[in-house]
């Protein structure tokens, strides 16, 4: 008895043994307790990088410089333009561009008296034609405010870069020389002049870099450094021009000027009056040679018969 006893547990793992579910159930535990092990292990991975990064954030402390520093762009101004709303105005007059379209070329153009003009900035209309405020495109410095018999009430600002803005036409003047005023400050309000009468109430409107005229349509809502790129560009293409149409003007120069209406001659100028008595004096002796012509010419039948 002892010894059927003493085999019976031998018999009983050798039948489990010999189970064919045995061993693959064995391989299943040890896979799965391996995986365990795997994602466990992955896990206190990720909790120990998260504990140090928030580590390295309660460390980390700016810089003294950090709270002054501001980007570049937000130093320079953007210029702007001289109207509140612009979608209730509109351009009636473009600046002449060399490199423009012949319509907007036409378009730049003023006429004066019968004589044309090519415009150095834009006049600005309201749609409904009604009077407008001004606004100063730029902070500066007021260096003129005048009245010009052609052009109205001008006022002149200075800017950084060598930059002056003008507004002519102007109805109401609301500064006052060496005033300093910020971008947005009213100058004025839009009226009317001679040179630009066929616009009613507008207002002219210019951007100088280093006294050369610039385009103000291609530096609306730019910065104030772009437009020292312009006189570089402006230089060339006017260099191009002149040389291709030197001809051309020195043959019709009396028929088409080149000239900035804010320098426009007033009327009444003795320059003027000293021209206009020199063609009168060279009429009457034109008149005064073919009179004695004439008088030959009815002679001649008396004197052939």
């Amino acid at each position: 008895m002892n010894e059927e006893n003493n085999g019976t547990p031998k018999n009983k793992w050798s039948r489990i043994f010999r189970k064919k579910w045995f061993f693959p159930a064995v391989y299943l535990t040890i896979a799965a307790l391996l995986l365990s092990l795997v994602v466990w292990y992955q896990n206190l991975g990720n909790q120990i990088d998260e504990t140090q990064e928030e580590e390295n954030t309660e460390e980390y402390t700016p810089v003294e410089h950090d709270e002054d520093a501001q980007p570049v762009m937000d130093q320079q101004e953007i210029i702007q333009m001289p109207v509140e709303n612009m979608d209730e105005a509109e351009i009636v007059t473009k600046y002449y561009d060399y490199n423009a379209d012949q319509e907007d070329q036409e378009n730049a153009i003023v006429v004066f008296n019968e004589r044309y003009y090519q415009s150095t900035g834009i006049d600005v209309a309201a749609a409904d034609g009604e009077g407008f405020d001004v606004l100063a495109s730029l902070s500066g410095t007021v260096t003129e405010v005048k009245e010009d018999p052609l052009l109205g009430n001008v006022v002149t600002l200075t800017h950084e870069n060598d930059v002056t803005t003008h507004y002519a036409s102007l109805g109401d003047v609301q500064v006052s020389a060496d005033e300093s005023i910020e971008q947005g400050d009213v100058v004025g309000t839009a009226g009317e002049n001679l040179f630009g009468k066929d616009n009613g109430t507008h207002l002219h409107f210019e951007i100088k870099q280093d006294g050369q005229d610039v385009n103000p349509e291609s530096y609306f809502n730019q910065p104030l450094s772009e437009l020292d790129e312009a006189v570089a560009e402006d230089e060339e293409s006017g260099n191009e021009n002149a040389e291709s149409e030197g001809t051309e003007e020195d043959a019709e120069s009396d028929e088409a000027e080149v000239g900035p209406p804010l320098d426009m001659p007033e009327e009444g100028d003795p320059a003027s009056d000293r021209d206009a008595d020199d063609a009168d004096d060279a009429d009457d002796a034109m008149d005064e040679e073919e009179a004695p012509d004439n008088e030959n010419e009815t002679e001649d039948p008396d004197a052939e018969e």
